[in-house]
């Protein structure tokens, strides 16, 4: 197997989990205050807000990366910024499947934490500042520890999505070998020149890569759910 592997092969796959652990570490930062923020807030314009987060979910993958590359290139008005400071455009470098990345996974990472700010609730949180705390040292001495799941599954959520990603990918920074391919893109690149035995074989490596990432997550939440419930019978 690892003579089927080639050097670029290997840069591909440390790529991607490269961009799988920025993208889920940077949304957490992101998402946390913004999921906060919308479920102890009320205000004008909420819904549409919701909505737009989650636009990712139905949009088709390609769609995004096609709008992400026009206003991220050199020719768009965010690329045009960025030369007006020195900088290079971001299509076709790691920066600019980051900043893809981060767009496509956001509600992944987001809705774990709106929900579970829910599910958690809000009456400890409350309760502390008759001890007179601070909104921060609120949250984090009582809040936060009951929301530590959210945290959790946001991460890892955003963290597998990421590395399935294909079509934003692709459009943002096509399929450059040490540069900006991925796992996905490498896989495509494989079947597309009817490598088909080499194809299979990183298939059946993101496969049981996916299947223990998943079994990790389910034994993990089962565990935590097993020691919730017996703290609250003790």
């Amino acid at each position: 197997m690892l003579d089927v592997i080639t050097l670029e092969d290997w840069q591909a796959l440390f790529l991607t989990v490269k961009l799988a652990f920025c993208t889920a570490f940077l949304l957490l930062f992101l998402c946390a205050p913004l999921a906060w923020v919308f479920v102890v807030k009320q205000f004008w314009g909420k819904n549409l807000f919701l909505s737009l987060f989650n636009l990712p979910f139905i949009l088709p993958p390609t769609v995004l990366g096609f709008y992400l590359l026009i206003f991220l290139g050199a020719k768009g008005w965010f690329g045009q910024f960025v030369q007006l400071l020195g900088l290079s455009p971001l299509p076709f470098r790691f920066s600019g499947l980051l900043v893809g990345s981060l767009v496509y996974s956001f509600p992944f990472a987001f809705q774990p934490l709106f929900f579970g700010f829910l599910a958690t609730g809000l009456t400890e949180y409350k309760r502390a500042f008759i001890f007179n705390a601070n909104p921060w040292q609120a949250f984090w001495a009582v809040f936060f520890p009951q929301a530590l799941p959210a945290f959790f599954h946001a991460f890892l959520f955003a963290f597998a999505h990421t590395l399935g990603e294909f079509g934003v990918v692709l459009m943002i920074g096509g399929n450059i070998p040490g540069q900006t391919q991925v796992f996905s893109t490498l896989l495509y690149g494989e079947v597309e020149s009817l490598h088909y035995a080499k194809a299979n074989l990183l298939s059946l490596f993101a496969l049981g890569t996916s299947f223990l990432l998943l079994l990790s997550i389910t034994s993990w939440f089962g565990h935590f759910s097993g020691l919730k419930k017996q703290q609250k019978e003790e």
